[in-house]
């Protein structure tokens, strides 16, 4: 069934409690004499609630109603804060540029007022050495402490560590910072012609859209230095294991 609500012809009641152009209560009238008038206001007879007996009509203006709804709509999409739990995975000895690159997609996380999973995976002997994920989560917690909090401490998980960072700042804030950010930057553009205002309107529905955001597995995904070193640690690994078979 459609969701539109019937208007003038599509109708089919007798009589309906029709409201005026401004909200007026007109009263319960023959629909022959509800759409005479809504001919005579230039508008349109809408049935706004279909379940009433009789049913409750109203003279509007039905393109400029639906117009005006849908701003709204888009308007209540922009504004809702939905906070979403990215995924980080480091392993115990990652290279320092490695770490560096991975702690700036978790400052933008927790800027962007999300929540941050780091896990710490153990391959080989490393899973003998808990102590060495432990101090790197511990630092990471440290180095975006101004961000971010330790929501979740680290814990074991099979042959994992994990520990969840949550933002101090909370996604209505970001948003509301961003927007700011968004403010300036269409005035800089119409100073600027050589930068699209139309880019700089977008900048900010791509920041903070699902679409555009870095997903859990492209956030978690190997470095190059990590994927370099995998190999060898799995053969390593591959070769404990049947030394101890």
């Amino acid at each position: 069934m459609s969701a539109e609500p019937r208007i003038n012809d599509r109708i089919r009641v007798p009589e309906v409690r029709l409201v005026g152009p401004s909200g007026e209560q007109v009263g319960i009238v023959p629909l022959a004499k509800a759409l005479e008038l809504a001919q005579e206001y230039d508008l349109d007879l809408v049935e706004v609630a279909a379940t009433a007996r009789p049913p409750v009509c109203k003279l509007m203006d039905y393109g400029k109603f639906k117009y005006e709804s849908a701003m709204k709509a888009r308007e209540a999409r922009k504004n809702q804060a939905h906070t979403v739990i990215k995924e980080m995975k480091l392993r115990p000895k990652i290279d320092p540029h490695d770490y560096d690159t991975k702690k700036g997609h978790v400052v933008r996380f927790l800027k962007q007022g999300d929540k941050v999973k780091i896990t710490i995976m153990f391959r080989g002997r490393e899973q003998s050495r808990p102590e060495l994920g432990f101090r790197l989560l511990q630092r990471l917690a440290e180095d975006v402490q101004d961000l971010g909090f330790i929501e979740s401490n680290p814990k074991q998980d099979g042959r994992n560590m994990i520990m969840v960072l949550g933002p101090h700042k909370k996604k209505t804030e970001a948003m509301a910072e961003a927007r700011q950010a968004q403010e300036a930057r269409k005035a800089e553009a119409k100073a600027n012609p050589g930068k699209s205002q139309n880019a700089a309107e977008n900048e900010f529905d791509e920041e903070f859209t699902e679409d555009s955001a870095e997903t859990s597995e492209e956030a978690s995904a190997e470095t190059p230095a990590e994927a370099a070193q995998a190999p060898a640690e799995a053969a390593q690994a591959k070769a404990e294991a049947s030394a101890e078979a």
